[in-house]
């Protein structure tokens, strides 16, 4: 028996200049009241960001120990041999008290040549939404290269972005290359590739608390944009009790929505990956044949592939995000 259980990890809190505190006061962080936090991060394995586990005979652990230790009994056979050592996957919390910059993510070949990193193909599900909140999502229109420039330089950029009024429960899958920014009043749940490759465009003028601009990466940026428009930039969700609804899939995730009521069977052996579990609201348990926890509102779980069965219980109207790679 390798002795693993579902790992829970110590989230690690990040300062942001648009930060807030309603991750401590909403979602059970344990983090100071008086630091602006824009993002917990629950699971990563991005240097200098090493999550830690927080229960268990693993505990004090890192993510990067597990996964060398355990291999394919963790992480999942297939998913061993594609990634090696780095845990391919980072979940995030995201508390946007207000508007982050506009930016775009590099694929992974430029990520590659230009920050010796991964791509960062993300998705957003939306926990909290003040009234009016809205995200941008890519352009309303077809976009050149030299319009867009010709935008930026003008500071009239908003006129080609396509805005999205934003509810609790929307769902947003945003590939590398699409022009985005989270607007103000927002909390959500971010799965994403282990990367933190970010290329800034526009900052709203914003400045740091020692008066300085932050930077942009305008020349990178351009080398990546998706210039082309879509018909729709938000996925429809019509979520079903007790069967997982999926929102997002592609090769580094799928993310599926669970509202759980009553008790259900889970079985992930033929799937040969791990699975995370994100609580985005109410409670549940989860029973596997060595043990049983219960999970709350604004917690995350790691659950080795070597589990493969388990038994899930719920109060009414619990919600989970469930994340594996195939």
């Amino acid at each position: 028996m390798n002795n693993l259980y579902p790992i829970r990890f110590k989230p690690i809190p990040r300062q942001m200049i648009w930060g807030g505190n309603r991750l401590r006061n909403k979602f059970n962080k344990d983090f100071r009241n008086d630091l602006k936090i824009g993002e917990s991060w629950e699971i990563s394995a991005y240097p200098g960001y090493i999550s830690v586990v927080e229960n268990g005979h693993l505990k004090g652990n890192t993510i990067e120990e597990l996964v060398e230790v355990y291999m394919g009994d963790l992480v999942g056979e297939k998913i061993f041999q594609r990634f090696g050592l780095e845990f391919p996957l980072l979940i995030k919390f995201i508390d946007a008290s207000e508007v982050l910059s506009v930016q775009v993510h590099p694929d992974d070949e430029t990520a590659s040549l230009r920050n010796n990193a991964s791509g960062k193909t993300e998705m957003w599900y939306v926990l909290e939404a003040e009234p009016d909140a809205e995200l941008i999502s890519g352009f309303r229109q077809e976009v050149s290269p030299g319009l867009f420039m010709e935008k930026l330089k003008s500071g009239k950029l908003l006129d080609l972005l396509n805005v999205e009024k934003v509810n609790r429960g929307d769902v947003f899958f945003m590939p590398a290359g699409r022009v985005h920014a989270i607007g103000k009043g927002i909390i959500l749940a971010e799965i994403q590739q282990t990367s933190d490759s970010t290329y800034r465009i526009y900052d709203w003028d914003r400045k740091d608390p020692r008066g300085k601009s932050r930077e942009l990466h305008i020349e990178e940026a351009m080398e990546v944009i998706d210039f082309n428009f879509y018909d729709n930039y938000k996925t429809v969700v019509e979520p079903r009790r007790n069967n997982p609804v999926l929102l997002a899939e592609c090769q580094y995730f799928t993310t599926s929505l669970l509202e759980l009521e009553g008790t259900i069977e889970r079985d992930y052996t033929l799937v040969d990956s791990f699975v995370i579990y994100i609580c985005t609201f109410g409670e549940f348990s989860l029973k596997w044949r060595d043990g049983a926890t219960r999970v709350k509102k604004g917690d995350t779980l790691l659950l080795p592939a070597s589990i493969g069965e388990f038994i899930l219980s719920g109060k009414p109207d619990a919600r989970i995000l469930e994340v594996y790679i195939k």
